[in-house]
């Protein structure tokens, strides 16, 4: 495998990338439709579907045509086919396995959380065992690596992903969706002050709860509310953010330490949080110097079809390979 077209079309993103050895992007184009989705709050499935539609077919042709690969150079087409909404990725593995039927070429399944960790290969060479945190908006989870292609969860939420937690936050305080990156920003610019719970961090288990963690946030807003109290927003978000940090942080670290680790990889849309990346930054170099901390570049966490070409690189070496009869699995795990 030397060239492959990749196609990531799990959620609210259309993306199509050509990558070269795994490592090189030729080129990664993603289409959003965040602006679609702002006025319902959250992503609507059936719109996402319609969108994808539309999007898919010019999305491959800019992908090759800014590569300047033509078709007969490419050795393989790599698809996300889980998990996600099940409409949003049929979209994209359809196109998938038309593509690879009509050029005859070979069909690679890929996990979109596979893709996510594999993102931080753009960045440097993985080293092993290595340990990777995972911190979207549908998931949560610790895996542990001992080498290429091997995927162990030690962690994940036993309820809201720390993504769906920071959404849920955002609407409460009247910011647009997606709210994450506001919250981040209004976070540096206040203080912890309202002292939210730690849910689990003392546990000796590597699982996360954020549910905890929006009861009581909401809870405050609304007795707040009903006593015709002021709360400061910016202090609120340094608050909330400063609990989902401490947890990620303090379990990530002692998950390193366990595992004897060699790299720790920051993966997935939460992994873009700044406050996120600066905490165990430092943490990890204070406890774990000798651990290498990588972090993908913002425009690699969110979803995209460069890290899906990247993960597929790898299923393609161990001969992992899918017939024309492959299906969506929307609920798949690593």
């Amino acid at each position: 495998m030397h060239l492959i077209l990749a196609i990531e079309s799990s959620c609210d993103e259309t993306s199509v990338a050509v990558i070269k050895d795994g490592v090189t992007i030729l080129s990664n184009i993603v289409a959003s439709q965040i602006e679609s989705h702002k006025r319902f709050g959250g992503v609507v499935p059936e719109v996402a579907s319609r969108h994808h539609v539309e999007q898919i077919i010019g999305c491959m042709e800019e992908a090759l045509e800014s590569a300047d690969v033509d078709v007969s150079d490419l050795d393989g087409v790599a698809v996300t086919y889980g998990p996600g909404l099940v409409g949003a990725l049929l979209i994209g593995i359809t196109a998938a396995k038309t593509f690879a039927w009509a050029n005859n070429l070979p069909l690679i399944p890929v996990n979109h959380m596979a893709g996510h960790i594999y993102a931080a290969r753009f960045v440097e060479e993985m080293t092993f065992p290595l340990m990777a945190l995972l911190v979207s908006g549908g998931h949560t989870e610790l895996v542990y690596m001992k080498e290429h292609g091997h995927y162990e969860i030690i962690g994940e939420t036993r309820d809201d992903a720390a993504g769906e937690a920071y959404d849920k936050v955002g609407r409460v305080m009247g910011l647009s969706y997606p709210s994450g990156k506001e919250i981040d920003e209004m976070a540096h610019l206040g203080a912890d002050t309202y002292h939210f719970p730690r849910a689990m961090m003392k546990e000796d288990n590597f699982d996360f709860s954020f549910s905890g963690l929006k009861s009581a946030f909401i809870n405050l807003v609304h007795n707040a509310e009903q006593r015709g109290e002021e709360l400061i927003p910016v202090d609120l978000a340094a608050s909330f953010q400063h609990s989902v940090v401490d947890v990620l942080t303090t379990k990530t670290v002692r998950a390193c330490k366990d595992y004897r680790v060699n790299q720790l990889i920051i993966a997935g849309g939460v992994a873009a949080n700044q406050g996120l990346r600066e905490k165990i930054k430092s943490v990890m170099a204070d406890d774990l110097p000798q651990v290498k901390v990588t972090v993908p570049p913002l425009n690699l966490c969110g979803d995209n079809a460069a890290m899906i070409g990247a993960a597929g690189f790898i299923e393609a070496k161990k001969g992992h390979f899918s017939g024309l009869d492959l299906n969506a699995k929307p609920g798949l795990s690593l």
